[in-house]
């Protein structure tokens, strides 16, 4: 996506992006609200970034973020290159852009993209706004949703918020073992130790790594009956 407070400088880097087919534009922003609006809707990969925004700048964007997109600023001011690089900015590119160095620029983002995919398999980089943790999917007992961040349980170490929906880790996990029992619950099923049905609308499941018992409700239940062969759960 762009953010920039230029109309003007949007529609230039519009024109730039529109000859490399491998980018795709999701999202337009001139705002830090309105930039926070589209990367909870879109979910870019990458943000074309300017340091000043409509209602504060881009590094007050990033800092209220917990796991911020691929980031390449583009600016006229080059006195920030240091403070961008130190929130791990992939590039700072200085207007007006030349295609050289925006190609530059992209494939660097590229690379560090296909590490992350090729990652995946043994690793998930999990970022809060505190800490940084690569957990292997067999160390994750569970995931559940709260509000736009997703909270994972791991075995043997605190528990961790991270900015990004249920069916956006769903994709990232091996299933199985992973099984997704309602809209905001994912469970490591290789984890699964005990089922106790305490009424109809609570049900506790107990997770190898797990301090405390999941509870589910009926319709997490039903799904959950109906995936393992169980009459009742």
């Amino acid at each position: 996506m762009i953010a920039d407070d230029e109309p003007l400088a949007r529609r230039a880097m519009r024109r730039l992006l529109a000859a490399r087919p491998r980018i795709e534009i999701v999202g337009e922003a001139e705002s830090v609200s309105e930039t926070l609006e589209v990367i909870g809707r879109a979910r870019p990969d990458l943000i074309f970034l300017d340091i000043r925004l409509n209602g504060g700048d881009g590094f007050e964007l990033l800092a209220a973020m917990a796991n911020a997109p691929k980031v390449i600023f583009v600016t006229a001011y080059a006195e920030y290159a240091v403070e961008a690089f130190a929130v791990d900015a992939v590039d700072y590119l200085l207007k007006p852009v030349t295609p050289e160095r925006l190609d530059a620029a992209i494939d660097r983002v590229e690379r560090l993209l296909e590490a992350e995919t090729t990652k995946v398999g043994t690793t998930m980089e999990l970022r809060s706004s505190s800490r940084v943790v690569f957990a292997a999917p067999a160390d994750i007992v569970a995931v559940r949703a709260e509000g736009d961040f997703s909270h994972f349980f791991l075995a043997q170490q605190p528990s961790l918020m991270v900015l990004g929906s249920v069916g956006q880790f769903q994709a990232m996990l091996p299933s199985p073992p992973f099984f997704r029992i309602g809209r905001s619950i994912i469970i490591n099923r290789d984890r699964l130790r005990r089922v106790d049905t305490r009424s109809r609308d609570e049900v506790r499941l107990t997770l190898l790594g797990m301090a405390d018992p999941l509870i589910i409700g009926r319709a997490a239940a039903a799904r959950l009956r109906e995936a393992m062969g169980f009459r009742e759960v």
